[in-house]
């Protein structure tokens, strides 16, 4: 099971292939050149099904998403909200496993999905999956990149190293209290982009933006070049553009579940039909995007 994702655009056809960190890379680069920012969702693979996971994944690509966030299910997921919990209780009891969610993920390369695809799970099951062979499978199905909520960077030497030598970013969260101190410590490791959790507490759709967003991202910039991408909490378009004027990156996980359950839900839905949720994920990304297209603050390096 070996994907290659090919260097689009010039140079396409010389037979040379990007790695996650630079296929990351540019895509924070291709929405900065069209002064936006870069949209991340977030979905839970195998929620409901895999089958309907798959779809929703292609149609939010087809949508616009820049970079797609895929969540591997785990029976506690610590920082994640109720709808998240749910999305993954559902799932693993659909069976799915880390091996299930690689697979998955080949499948969405078969399939055309050619955005940098991140994996973000916990760091027990990939303890038991054995760490060097989770990156090395990752890698070989297609994933760009790894985000481990609860693995902070002083105990993830090993996880790095196999990373970086497969080309393979991993991602580090960052709370809005963290001193300058820490802010430094985390931009300097993470590879990727650095994910700044815009609240206290767990994931989870908000009636609003805390106020210290945009501050949190000004003293994040003030010590990485990085890009510097914002989640948890955001459950709008409006909140989107809001965080899209100062961030690189927006990311949206449990609003887009929300979107799904309603879909699966709703009148005429027919069960293990995955077309009514697909085109609720895509319609709401798309106009998730259509938010972004705004005239951001120019943070390109100079």
């Amino acid at each position: 099971m070996s994907v290659a994702i090919e260097r689009q655009g010039s140079g396409a056809g010389s037979g040379r292939f990007l790695s996650g960190v630079e296929r990351i890379a540019g895509a924070f680069a291709a929405a900065r050149r069209e002064r936006r920012a870069a949209l991340m969702p977030y979905y839970t693979l195998g929620y409901p099904d895999l089958e309907t996971s798959a779809a929703v994944v292609r149609a939010i690509a087809d949508a616009g998403a820049d970079l797609i966030e895929l969540g591997v299910p785990f029976s506690d997921p610590l920082a994640d909200g109720r709808t998240i919990q749910r999305s993954t209780q559902v799932a693993l009891r659909q069976g799915m496993t880390v091996r299930r969610c690689i697979e998955g993920v080949a499948g969405l390369r078969r399939d055309g999905v050619r955005q940098p695809l991140l994996l973000m799970g916990y760091i027990n099951p990939i303890l038991a999956y054995g760490l060097s062979r989770f990156v090395a499978d990752s890698v070989a199905a297609g994933v760009d990149g790894l985000i481990v909520p609860d693995l902070p960077p002083e105990e993830a030497g090993e996880l790095e190293t196999a990373c970086r030598a497969l080309g393979c970013a991993l991602v580090y969260l960052l709370a809005p209290t963290a001193s300058a101190e820490r802010i430094r410590e985390v931009a300097g490791r993470t590879t990727g982009f650095l994910y700044l959790v815009s609240l206290t507490g767990v994931t989870g759709a908000r009636a609003s933006l805390p106020e210290n967003v945009e501050n949190f991202v000004a003293r994040a910039r003030s010590a990485t070049a990085v890009p510097l991408a914002v989640g948890f909490g955001i459950s709008t378009p409006e909140q989107a553009a809001q965080v899209g004027r100062v961030a690189d990156g927006v990311i949206v996980g449990s609003k887009l579940i929300d979107v799904v359950e309603r879909a699966i839900a709703a009148p005429g839905a027919i069960p293990g039909q995955e077309t009514l949720p697909a085109a609720a994920a895509g319609a709401f990304v798309g106009a998730l995007r259509d938010a972004l297209e705004i005239d951001r603050i120019d943070h390109s390096p100079t």
